[in-house]
């Protein structure tokens, strides 16, 4: 069994919400720079950032992280580390993690969770991370994307619509979450053996995937087993507005408060 893992960061200029946005300064440190001390912080033998531009490679080159300059007309971060995983000819057994280059709060401990569970597991190609969801509001949110899973921790589906659609209790209202029914949070962190990752480049969008604007169903609808690592920690948030700048900047406050701000 291997015994290590790869992180890539792919990390995109042209955010179409926030312009530049892996060189936005938060506390004092960019964007892409607080993710790669997460990824740092983690088992990783080996972390990479996949950018389209040369400033982040510039950037890059002051923090000493690793980079590669990836070509402009990918539309999506897993096509970025396909071809990073390429050209660096790496065996198509070997695990990457894809950790999002806005994702500063992302705990090293979770990188390393979900890694493990294709480290331990040669028949497994691709996994990601789930936590409970406690509440209604969050259940209902088309913005927070919802998954399903087997007995044996597979996915079934994942959705933009709140599932599973307890169909009695939703009937009478949805103020509140149905006791016994067990609701999942996708969160977007996966992992992938490189040689799945070759695949689903090759693969065009599926019908499922455009409907609901998730590229994960891409895999499931070509039949590959997706597992769903359940949290044992929940990650802080991450930076798609100047809001969310804003919710970092609190989180790093109170994790730094409760002294936890070099934890694991």
């Amino acid at each position: 069994m291997q015994k290590s893992f790869r992180i890539v960061i792919p990390a995109r200029y042209g955010a179409s919400r926030l312009p530049g946005k892996p060189l936005l300064d938060i506390g004092g440190k960019t964007l892409l720079a607080r993710v790669w001390e997460q990824a740092q912080a983690s088992a990783a033998g080996e972390v990479v950032v996949a950018t389209d531009d040369e400033r982040v490679m510039a950037h890059c080159r002051e923090i000493g992280a690793d980079a590669a300059l990836t070509a402009a007309y990918h539309q999506s971060g897993t096509d970025r580390i396909a071809e990073v995983a390429a050209a660096r000819s790496w065996a198509r057994d070997s695990v990457v993690v894809n950790l999002q280059g806005d994702e500063p709060c992302m705990p090293p401990s979770l990188i390393d969770q979900l890694a493990r569970s294709l480290l331990r597991d040669d028949a497994e190609q691709m996994a990601t991370v789930a936590a409970p969801i406690a509440d209604a509001k969050t259940l209902f949110d088309p913005h927070v994307v919802k998954v399903v899973t087997a007995i044996d921790g597979a996915a079934l589906y994942f959705s933009r619509a709140p599932l599973p659609w307890h169909r009695d209790e939703f009937l009478r209202g949805r103020s509140h979450l149905p006791k016994g029914t067990t609701f999942l949070r996708h969160i977007g962190l996966y992992a992938y053996r490189v040689g799945l990752l070759a695949r689903f480049v090759g693969w065009p969008p599926a019908p499922l995937e455009t409907a609901e604007s998730l590229e994960q169903l891409r895999v499931l609808w070509h039949g590959v087993r997706i597992r769903v690592e359940i949290t044992r920690v929940s990650p802080g948030p991450g930076v798609d507005t100047e809001d969310d700048v804003r919710a970092v900047l609190e989180w790093l406050g109170r994790r730094a408060g409760d002294g936890q701000a070099g934890k694991r």
